[in-house]
Formats: C-alpha cells, sequence, structure tokens
C-alpha cells in the first residue's frame, strides 16, 4: 500500500510542473514558474480529501508522509539554488523583492502564529500586568 502513496506523489508531481510549465508559457518565462508549490498544493488537497471520504489507508499515508518528508527540503534547496542565482543576475531590483519578502514574512510570523490558537490559548499567552 506504500506503493500508492508514492504513486500519487508522482502523479501530484508530475502535474504540477505541466502546470508551472504552462503558467510559464503564459506568461513568456522559459522557466517553470511555481510547478513544485502547485505540485505540493494538489498533493494536500488530493491526500486531505481522500482520508475525509475514508479512501487513504493509513499504510499508503504513511508512504506519502515519508517521501514527502524526502521531497519537500530537496525541493526547497534546488528552488533556492535558483532564486539565487536569478537574483544575482537579475540586478539590484531582483534583491530588493527578495530582501522585502525576507522583511515581510519576518514581519508577519507573528499574526499568522495567533491564527490557529484558541482565544483561551492566545489569551493566556499575554501576561498580565500583576504577573511577573
Amino acid at each position: 500500500m506504500i506503493i500508492y502513496g508514492v504513486a500519487l506523489l508522482a502523479i501530484c508531481t508530475l502535474v504540477g510542473l505541466f502546470v508551472g510549465d504552462l503558467l510559464g508559457v503564459a506568461l513568456g518565462v522559459k522557466a517553470n514558474v511555481g510547478g513544485v508549490g502547485f505540485a505540493m498544493l494538489l498533493l494536500l488537497f488530493l491526500t486531505d480529501r481522500l482520508k475525509r471520504e475514508g479512501k487513504l489507508v493509513p499504510v499508503s499515508a504513511q508512504g506519502i508522509g515519508f517521501w514527502s518528508a524526502m521531497y519537500i527540503p530537496i525541493v526547497v534547496a534546488m528552488a533556492a539554488q535558483q532564486n539565487v542565482l536569478g537574483a544575482v543576475t537579475g540586478g539590484p531590483m531582483a534583491l530588493l523583492a527578495g530582501a522585502l519578502a525576507t522583511v515581510g514574512c519576518f514581519v508577519l510570523i507573528p499574526a499568522i502564529e495567533r491564527i490557529g490558537r484558541p482565544k483561551a490559548v492566545a489569551d493566556a499567552s499575554v501576561p498580565t500586568p500583576n504577573e511577573p
């Protein structure tokens, strides 16, 4: 059954790369635009849907989890390398855009962190004036 998880991951990867290539052609860029991101979103969507419908057995879920854990860091490292090369050869505007995106992410971390917490937990983490 683990092979089904691997097959689902492979299908999502192929579809994502195809969509990324189509988006690159549509934008006039000679590159895959967001193919890995589309693949990961498709994998998350399909996995969640199969779990809700009861069609994803735990062993297949383990296969998806294992290969996702192996796949994501490798792809992120490859994408980061391409982004750095593009930024260095793209000039100061690309470097500025990357720096601003990074700063924006750091600024939004506290807001994003509060999204998933229940209100009682969020309120408990803020110390009252009387607490040391």
